[in-house]
């Protein structure tokens, strides 16, 4: 009779914590989360203070799921700096996160073999819990974002402008009914490639920046998506600043085709915070870093 009623106790207990684990997910914001890697990143990027820059991530990364950010890689620059310092940054546990935020990138899992054997996690664990993380992609979306993304290419390829035009509202249309039914197609949720296919989601965001019909809810709809962390903020960005173009107005983000179209830096770098945008000054200290980084590797 014990064990029934202390088993009954443990479900209940369980249950509740999921509830209440969904409840927290569900109300942290993002554009928060980017803007506090931002601080941590120019702590660790200009000032080069190491320890502060480990210790910040570890009380974010305790709030927040990690994200890894193009160019910044946040969770992996704590995991290295953290293994090189000799301070616990979670172990084994922290390492499977890692694995599945750059399953996406193909075979990047690879340069960090020497960390995973190090931490117990050898090449067949590794390959197992990508595949792990395939099994969990969302099918349904992915194919439906295949789609968008093939008519989009197609058509450009094709520079025949009515085409275009037809196939970005058919994309349009697909878009708005994939974000109601299935959420938005993060690179959590579909990865970056459908087999040997390269479909990343900026492409087809960037052009419906062309149809000021569809523009008001797309501009609305992908800012929940950066708040709930599904969408690049990058992407959002450099929708906006498409349309700015076609409607001769000043960047509000200034993240497309360069800064020339910039006439107020002060204000396009609130405009990059309000959505968890670096400062145009950080950016391109984290382009330069970048690009060095690139050279060294070739």
């Amino acid at each position: 009779m014990r064990n029934k009623i202390w088993n009954s106790s443990s479900y209940i207990l369980v249950v509740i914590f999921f509830i209440f684990s969904a409840c927290k997910n569900r109300s942290l914001n993002y554009v928060n989360y980017y803007n506090r890697v931002n601080e941590i990143d120019s702590i660790y990027r200009l000032q080069k203070d190491t320890l502060v820059t480990i210790k910040e991530y570890k009380k974010l990364f305790r709030k927040y799921p990690p994200k890894n950010q193009d160019r910044i890689e946040e969770f992996t620059n704590y995991i290295i700096l953290a293994d090189k310092k000799d301070i616990n940054f979670g172990g084994k546990k922290n390492l499977k996160k890692l694995i599945t935020l750059i399953a996406p990138y193909h075979k990047k899992n690879k340069d960090f073999y020497w960390l995973y054997q190090k931490y117990g996690i050898d090449s067949l664990e590794v390959e197992q819990t990508v595949a792990q993380w395939k099994k969990n992609l969302n099918q349904k979306l992915i194919d439906s974002f295949t789609v968008a993304f093939k008519r989009d290419q197609d058509s450009r390829r094709s520079g025949n402008s009515l085409d275009i035009f037809k196939n970005d509202e058919k994309n349009a249309k697909l878009l708005k009914w994939m974000f109601e039914n299935d959420g938005f197609p993060s690179i959590q949720k579909i990865g970056l490639w459908n087999g040997d296919f390269f479909m990343p989601s900026g492409p087809v965001l960037l052009h419906m920046a062309d149809y000021d019909e569809y523009q008001p809810y797309f501009k609305a709809k992908i800012l929940e998506y950066i708040k709930s962390g599904d969408c690049p903020p990058r992407d959002y960005a450099a929708m906006i600043d498409r349309n700015n173009i076609h409607h001769k107005q000043p960047y509000t983000y200034g993240v497309y085709q360069g800064y020339e179209n910039i006439k107020d830096t002060i204000t396009v770098n609130r405009n990059r915070k309000s959505i968890g945008l670096p400062s145009i000054q950080h950016a391109q200290a984290i382009i330069k870093d970048f690009a060095k980084k690139n050279k060294k590797e070739k």
